[in-house]
């Protein structure tokens, strides 16, 4: 017996890719290799680096086709069809958002490390504040965890009035992330 609400799952589905999407052009459009060379190696740097090779990664990492068959007729079938392609959708955009935070935290870690060298080199008197910038960046990267961005995605979406009554669980998106990881 149909539910129903296919048309709510079709939207949610739309709704979610079209954030991943947007998320993918941020995640695309960050900086990954310094003016200075030297700097290639430095902690924030090497972050942005990592979050574009993260952000081609979810990209490119194939989705889950496999459906149940449903015995409950048409609607049942494109229900779990639907269900199946919302997990999807879901946990890439959860894994986009975790990319772009880190990217933000590694570009907040440039501007700090620019105010700080004021257009010079690292040198003696300005490592201390240079290690502080590291482990700012570090306690910020600490914070990005996938309980932090479930529900600040949560309160987003209802913040929008978006239909979230099938939302995966933080557990079912952590299962499909493992499942993509290299």
């Amino acid at each position: 017996m149909a539910d129903g609400l296919n048309e709510y799952r079709t939207a949610r589905v739309a709704e979610v890719l079209s954030d991943f999407r947007t998320l993918q052009y941020y995640i695309a459009a960050a900086p990954t290799d310094p003016v200075d060379m030297d700097d290639y190696y430095t902690e924030g740097w090497a972050a942005l680096r990592q979050c574009a090779l993260d952000g081609q990664h979810i990209l490119n990492c194939a989705a889950d086709i496999t459906v149940p068959r449903t015995t409950g007729g048409p609607d049942e079938q494109v229900k779990a069809e639907l269900k199946q392609v919302f997990l999807d959708a879901y946990a890439r955009r959860h894994e986009g958002q975790k990319i772009y935070l880190r990217q933000a935290a590694a570009q907040r870690w440039i501007e700090w490390r620019e105010q700080i060298l004021m257009g010079g080199r690292p040198h003696s008197g300005n490592t201390s504040q240079l290690r502080g910038c590291d482990q700012q960046l570090r306690a910020e990267l600490a914070t990005i965890t996938d309980e932090v961005i479930y529900v600040e995605l949560q309160g987003s979406d209802f913040s929008m009035g978006r239909w979230t009554d099938e939302d995966p669980s933080l557990r079912s998106i952590q299962r499909w992330l493992r499942s993509r990881r290299r």
